[in-house]
């Protein structure tokens, strides 16, 4: 009846640390996602303008 809880503070804040990580993860790879999302129209300008280069025989 005495126990309030089966984790100690340490096992509490390992917890909270793993979570701040994964976030810090997570904003990391959204940023990176956003650049890619960003440039994605200029890829694929340079993919149509290679492939036309190809097919002239410029390449």
């Amino acid at each position: 009846m005495g126990t309030r809880g089966a984790l100690d503070v340490e096992d509490l804040l390992k917890i909270v640390l793993i979570l701040v990580i994964v976030i810090l993860v997570l904003e990391v790879v959204g940023r990176f996602v956003a650049i890619l999302a960003s440039i994605s129209g200029l890829v694929a300008i340079l993919i149509v303008a290679l492939i036309i280069a190809y097919f002239l025989d410029y390449i």
